[in-house]
């Protein structure tokens, strides 16, 4: 599969590298691709990521993610699978950039013909590509509208180590909020811990004897 990646940071780069060791054929998407001599994926302008992917997966910073996507357009996005793993929060970090809503609900409503699908973003770059390193199961959670769109996007997470079994579809886009506004548990986690790479399980009541 042809999968895009908007950013070059650090979660853009693992999510590559995860996607192109299973087979995948990635492209990373930058304003500057000429300066990105650095990399050693292939690099190309945001245009062109996003007419070559079949998936595109924004790994942007959240407080400029739309208006990055607005630069490629709408025609270009219409009837791509865009799943989102920004979060979008304020330059000091202490506070998030949609509070009352989320990024993944603000590229929806600015991209209706695009299906968008909000995944692995309570987590760092290394637990999102590594999930059978952390000490046991963990949780991955999906939302968004589109049926299909969640199934592929299981597809590929299943692709970098996740378990059927461990993806919990949440609900509707939404639901995003949700998992956007866990980031401020997580730096809370990541302060206690010691360390960003960790992750959450959902655990259920024991069935009665």
């Amino acid at each position: 599969m042809r999968i895009g990646l908007l950013g070059t940071g650090n979660v853009a780069r693992a999510l590559a590298q995860g996607w192109s060791a299973a087979g995948h054929d990635v492209l990373l998407g930058s304003r500057h691709p000429e300066e990105r001599t650095d990399l050693t994926l292939p690099v190309a302008g945001l245009k062109e990521t996003a007419t070559h992917a079949e998936v595109l997966v924004n790994a942007t910073p959240g407080n400029v993610s739309v208006d990055l996507l607005h630069s490629i357009g709408a025609p270009a996005l219409a009837g791509t699978l865009l799943i989102d793993v920004g979060v979008g929060l304020t330059d000091d970090y202490a506070e998030l950039s949609h509070p009352n809503s989320s990024l993944a609900e603000h590229i929806q409503e600015a991209f209706p013909l695009t299906h968008v699908v909000k995944t692995l973003c309570t987590m760092d770059s290394t637990a999102m590509v590594s999930p059978k390193e952390l000490e046991g199961s963990s949780t991955v959670f999906l939302s968004g509208e589109d049926a299909e769109a969640k199934l592929t996007t299981g597809l590929l997470l299943a692709d970098l180590g996740w378990d059927p079994s461990s993806q919990l579809d949440i609900g509707g886009i939404v639901t995003a909020r949700g998992q956007e506004h866990f980031a401020l548990l997580f730096m809370g986690i990541a302060n206690g811990l010691g360390s960003h790479t960790f992750n959450i399980k959902v655990v259920g009541r024991t069935s009665a004897a």
